[in-house]
C-alpha cells in the first residue's frame, strides 16, 4: 500500500515558521513525510483546499473526557487531571482511564502525587507510571507540606515523569473565590491576594532546584508568577508553564454580577496580570495553552458565588479563543500550534504533537476564518458554563483525523 496523501492544504508546522501550503504523507497510523514531497502515484489522496492542515490539539489538563465537546473543538489527546470522583491515586484506576476515550480519541492520565490528592502521603507513583501515566499531578490543590512536595520530586525525578502542580499557596488562598482588589471588595466575595501565586511558585521552583525535577506550573496568571518562571528558565532549571484561554482574555470584572460560570480556579485576575499574561506568551514564557476543560450543570452553578464550583467548559472554545492570539499579531499560527500541541506532547512524552516523520498521525483541518458565535445552550460538552457566552469567535476544525483515521 502507498498510503494516503493530505494535498493542498496549508501545513500550520510547529517546526517551520510560516504557513506553507504542502503534502502530508501518511502511511498507516503514521506520518512519514511532510511539505515540498512527492507524492505516490497510488496513493488516495484528501484534499484539503481551503484549509489549515496542523496537529491535533493536546489538551494538557482536562477534568473531564468529553466525546463531542474534543471533536468539535480539534482534540485528539487530553491529559486528564487526577482530580476525579476517585481521585487517579491507584494503578487501576490509570489503567482504566487510559481506556476511556478509545477509540474516538487517546486519554493520557496524570497520576495523583499524593493518596486521594490530600497532599499528605505519596501515592504509588512507579505503579500508576506502568499503567500507563503520563505524568505527576497535584490536582486542583497546592501540596503545603514542602517535605511531601520534596519527594513527590525526587521520586517523579528519578522515574523521568514531569510534575505538574497547581500555584496556590494554600494558607493564603483558603476558601477565597476571587482576586483580592476592587471587584472582590465590592461584590464581597472572599478574597486572596494575587500573590500567592507567586509564593507558591517560588517554593516549587526552589524544589525543583534541589531535585533536578521537570515541574510543570499548569496555570499561572500573574505578572509575578511569569517573572519567577523566566528567571527560573534563564537559570537552565526544567520548568515550564501554562494558561488558559480565560485568563488571557478575561479579567476579574467578569465576575460582576455574580456570574459564577467566570467562577474558576485560580480565580481571574486584575487587567494588569491579563495584560502580562498576553506578554507572557508573545514573549515565549508560556510554554502550553490548555482548555482546563470542567464542565460543571447547574447543581454546581446555580448556587450563590461562593458556594458554586470553580471551572468552566473549555474544550470547545480552546481553538477558536486561542485563534486570536495569531489575530493580534502575538503569534504566528506556527507558533500556536506548539504551544497546543508540541510542547504538551513534550512534557507527557508521547508521539504527536508534529510533522515529524514517525510522529502520530493525529491531524486537524482547521478554517481559520469560519465565524461562529459561543453558545452555552447549544454546547456539545456536557454542560455549557462558559464565561464566553454569546461571544462572536472564529475558526473551527472541520475534519479530524486519529491515527490516519478520519472521524
Amino acid at each position: 500500500m502507498s498510503g494516503l496523501a493530505i494535498v493542498n492544504g496549508k501545513l500550520a508546522d510547529p517546526a517551520g515558521k510560516d504557513l506553507a501550503t504542502g503534502v502530508v504523507l501518511i502511511e498507516d497510523d503514521r506520518i512519514v513525510a511532510s511539505g515540498d514531497v512527492a507524492i505516490p502515484r497510488d496513493a488516495e489522496t484528501i484534499d484539503a483546499a481551503g484549509l489549515v492542515v496542523a496537529p491535533g490539539l493536546i489538551d494538557l489538563g482536562v477534568f473531564a473526557t468529553d466525546k463531542p465537546a474534543f471533536h468539535f473543538g480539534g482534540i485528539t489527546r487530553a491529559a486528564l487531571m487526577p482530580d476525579q470522583s476517585s481521585p487517579l491515586d491507584d494503578a487501576g484506576l490509570i489503567r482504566q482511564a487510559t481506556r476511556a476515550g478509545k477509540p474516538d480519541f487517546w486519554v493520557h492520565p496524570i497520576a495523583a502525587a499524593t493518596r486521594g490528592l490530600k497532599g499528605a502521603e505519596l501515592a504509588e507513583i512507579g505503579m500508576m507510571q506502568a499503567a500507563g501515566a503520563k505524568a505527576v499531578g497535584t490536582g486542583r490543590q497546592w501540596i503545603a507540606d514542602s517535605g511531601v512536595m520534596l519527594r513527590v520530586l525526587s521520586y517523579a525525578s528519578g522515574l523521568g515523569l514531569t510534575v505538574i502542580t497547581h500555584a496556590e499557596d494554600g494558607g493564603l488562598a483558603g476558601k477565597a473565590v476571587a482576586t483580592s482588589g476592587e471587584t472582590a471588595t465590592r461584590l464581597g466575595l472572599p478574597h486572596a491576594p494575587a500573590c500567592a501565586e507567586a509564593m507558591a511558585i517560588a517554593r516549587d521552583i526552589m524544589l525543583a532546584r534541589v531535585t533536578g525535577a521537570a515541574i510543570h506550573v499548569r496555570l499561572v496568571t500573574t505578572g509575578a508568577g511569569f517573572d519567577l518562571i523566566r528567571a527560573a528558565k534563564a537559570e537552565g532549571l526544567r520548568v515550564t508553564c501554562g494558561i488558559s484561554p480565560a485568563y488571557l482574555f478575561l479579567n476579574d470584572q467578569a465576575v460582576t454580577d455574580f456570574r459564577t460560570f467566570a467562577r474558576l480556579s485560580p480565580p481571574l485576575r486584575s487587567e494588569d496580570d491579563r495584560k502580562a499574561s498576553i506578554a507572557a506568551v508573545t514573549d515565549g514564557t508560556v510554554d502550553v495553552i490548555t482548555s482546563s476543560h470542567d464542565p460543571r450543570g447547574p447543581e454546581d452553578k446555580r448556587l450563590p458565588f461562593a458556594d458554586a464550583a470553580p471551572g468552566m467548559a473549555g474544550a470547545e472554545t480552546l481553538l477558536a479563543l486561542s485563534l486570536n492570539l495569531v489575530r493580534e499579531g502575538h503569534v504566528s499560527l506556527n507558533r500556536l500550534m506548539t504551544l497546543l500541541s508540541t510542547n504538551p506532547a513534550k512534557i507527557l512524552g508521547v508521539d504527536g504533537g508534529s510533522f515529524a516523520p514517525g510522529s502520530a498521525a493525529d491531524l486537524i483541518f482547521i478554517d481559520p476564518d469560519m465565524p461562529w458565535i459561543v453558545d452555552s445552550t447549544k454546547m456539545a460538552a456536557q454542560a455549557g458554563n462558559t464565561p464566553f457566552n454569546r461571544v462572536p469567535v472564529q475558526g473551527r476544525a472541520r475534519r479530524i483525523m486519529k491515527g490516519g483515521v478520519l472521524l
